[in-house]
């Protein structure tokens, strides 16, 4: 599959070789996002060195090394060294000899780190001497998060604040989606966004599967042999360290045990001891902590936790629970499992893309655009109250935006749009927000709508999938 997008992230590392002191760059994220593919991309495009580490002793992960940057300084081929600091003294001589000043990419780092504690110090060292008077641009990059924050941001790590560019590496945005897997409109980007997220190695594992994305599911998912039926598992089984003592609160979640009581009762497990791996998971990128428009982040009182990536909500709410049904029933029995959950993952994957774009709709949208610029959006929900999908304030604090989320597999008809601008009409103002002051701007959002509907928006916003998708496209 083709390289898209991450122009930012590679213009910024690109920069790093004007540096004539060298520089530092730690990058991490998520199994499957892409760092790898970035790196490599920027090391073919300034002729550098990439090393990947795995799974190894310290000893053999060293010789592994030395092969690998054998390939520009052959010297090194057959050199013995007792340590790391020792390797990497020797690089940076022949590097200075040869004025080359890199990339240096060392990929899986935790998995150096594991066999050699004493890494992060070594490297601390040589990057304040030998790599700093050849003038070499390093890289360090890991799927382990937490580890890899901590190398950078963490005032007690060797490496901290040496780092010109600590990077985490998010999901890609769903514009690309269309191109990747040939779609036909932007509603069938969002579709396709539910079942495989922002992670390119799903998007490279169903492109020859094209539009069809039912079958892309049943054998890429669904069927016990397909590549990604435990995916999951392996990814908290691959973290550094291990992660699969969080399944069972992915389970409790993906179940719908989405407050922090409600997951407690479903683990029998006091609501005190969850705080830790609930704070893994959400450093992974995999959960998220809900909290009302407007709360203040250390009120957690009504604070919620779902699964973040489309694709685990998709494992945990189709295949964690139907495990043993789905080993012993017909490739059609399995479809028929998938078909009736969808229409769920595609309307919460719309909701939340929805709520991601509305900062950058005001430029798409006249309406929005008058009223805006909008800050990030987010649901709110009282005591026994009425819930309102996407609420946003002005950047100037002057308005306030609310907005009904409808999902329809075709196009709204003027009932269905009727019905959408009745149901936000009806739940009025959320008091609590409103100050004296406050314009408040209506908005529907609804995936496409018959163009004979469009009068019954009764002066109301319409927003659209092509309207969402290109707002979060318009973020790269």
């Amino acid at each position: 599959m083709k390289f898209f997008d991450r122009k930012r992230e590679l213009a910024r590392l690109t920069k790093l070789g004007t540096r004539e002191q060298g520089a530092l760059a730690v990058l991490w994220g998520r199994r499957r996002v892409g760092k790898s593919r970035l790196l490599l991309e920027w090391c073919r495009r300034e002729g550098g060195l990439y090393v990947v580490a795995d799974q190894s002793a310290e000893a053999v992960q060293r010789r592994y090394f030395l092969e690998s940057v054998a390939s520009t300084f052959p010297v090194l081929a057959e050199a013995q060294f007792p340590d790391w600091r020792g390797a990497l003294r020797a690089l940076a001589r022949e590097a200075s000899r040869a004025s080359w000043r890199g990339p240096l990419i060392l990929d899986e780092l935790p998995y150096l780190v594991a066999s050699a504690p004493s890494l992060p110090s070594q490297l601390q060292a040589w990057l304040d001497t030998e790599a700093k008077e050849a003038g070499l641009v390093v890289a360090v990059a890991g799927s382990a998060q937490h580890m890899m924050q901590g190398l950078a941001l963490d005032a007690a790590s060797p490496l901290f604040g040496r780092a010109a560019e600590a990077m985490l590496l998010p999901p890609l945005p769903p514009g690309h989606l269309a191109e990747a897997l040939g779609l036909r409109d932007h509603v069938e980007t969002v579709r396709a966004y539910a079942a495989w997220g922002g992670i390119p190695r799903y998007w490279e594992l169903a492109q020859p599967f094209g539009r069809d994305l039912d079958s892309a599911v049943g054998s890429l998912v669904l069927d016990p042999l397909g590549p990604l039926h435990r995916e999951p598992d392996r990814l908290l089984a691959e973290d550094v360290p291990s992660a699969t003592s969080l399944r069972p609160l992915l389970d409790a979640i993906g179940a719908g045990g989405h407050r922090l009581s409600e997951v407690a009762g479903r683990l029998a497990q006091p609501a005190t001891s969850l705080s830790r791996p609930l704070g893994r998971l959400l450093e992974m990128g995999v959960v998220r902590r809900e909290q009302p428009f407007g709360d203040h982040e250390r009120l957690g009182k009504r604070a919620l936790y779902r699964i973040d990536d489309p694709f685990f909500r998709l494992w945990f709410k189709v295949v964690a629970p139907h495990r043993s049904f789905l080993v012993q029933v017909s490739a059609a029995q399995r479809a028929g499992l998938w078909h009736q959950a969808r229409a769920a993952l595609f309307s919460e994957t719309w909701e939340d893309l929805c709520r991601r774009g509305v900062p950058g709709l005001s430029a798409k949208l006249p309406v929005l655009g008058e009223a805006g610029p909008f800050g990030p959006a987010a649901r709110y929900w009282g005591r026994g109250g009425p819930e309102w999908d996407v609420v946003a304030r002005s950047v100037d604090g002057k308005r306030l935006l609310l907005g009904e989320v409808k999902w329809h597999d075709k196009a709204a008809s003027a009932s269905q749009v009727a019905s959408a601008v009745a149901a936000l009409s009806q739940k009025g103002i959320p008091q609590a927000l409103v100050g004296r002051q406050t314009e408040v701007v209506r908005a529907v959002f609804l995936p496409e709508v018959d163009a004979r509907a469009r009068h019954s928006l009764d002066g109301v916003a319409l927003v659209r999938a092509a309207d969402v998708v290109d707002a979060l496209r318009a973020e790269e």
